[in-house]
């Protein structure tokens, strides 16, 4: 890894270095990305997209391990996005959530219910009090756009066809429509709205 020597800047990591780096901290599940604060290194042209997908320098990151491996350094501080290695951090660019919810799995049913989330580098979420569901309508289409927490600072945007299938089980709660998971109503929209 290139590390800057007294009284210099710190040289921005390649995506290589950075895989190097994690792959040889060697961590069971998702590393402790929360108690590393390694010194700023800069920006890496690395994008996520609002349809999830990752490029460098304007090409497409197509190797799904490399992303996956990327994913699980991410890290969310004072609204911009970062990867982090025990040694180096980086700044990248979000579109939108980092993260998209590409399906769910339903178990059981109304307050009892648990939907269980995927993302689309395999990443899963049990929606409740850990992992709540918020939804956000934009100001001028009015249409809105779901996500989930899935884990520190985290979110992914629930897609299209999983939000259709929310509508599908939801159900009026205090002047609500939306759903219920594990123990935890999450409103979708005003039950009123949906009437009108």
């Amino acid at each position: 890894m290139a590390k800057a020597m007294s009284g210099q800047k710190p040289v921005t990591p390649s995506p290589d270095a950075l895989a190097t780096s994690v792959k040889a901290a060697k961590t069971r599940g998702l590393p402790p990305v929360h108690l590393w604060n390694p010194p700023f290194c800069g920006d890496l042209d690395i994008h996520i997209a609002k349809d999830g997908a990752w490029s460098y320098l304007g090409s497409p990151i197509t190797r799904f391990e490399l992303v996956k491996l990327f994913s699980s350094i991410l890290k969310k501080e004072d609204g911009k996005y970062f990867l982090v290695t025990p040694v180096e951090k980086v700044g990248i660019t979000v579109e939108d959530a980092p993260f998209i919810a590409v399906d769910f799995e339903q178990a059981g049913e109304g307050e009892a219910q648990r939907l269980t989330f995927t993302t689309q580098v395999g990443d899963t979420a049990i929606a409740g009090p850990d992992h709540p569901i918020r939804i956000v309508f934009d100001t001028e289409t009015d249409e809105p756009s779901p996500y989930i927490l899935v884990r520190e600072n985290l979110e992914a945007r629930i897609d299209r066809k999983s939000f259709y299938r929310l509508v599908e089980i939801g159900a009026h709660h205090d002047g609500w429509f939306g759903v219920w998971s594990d123990g935890r109503f999450f409103p979708l929209i005003a039950s009123q709205a949906l009437d009108g």
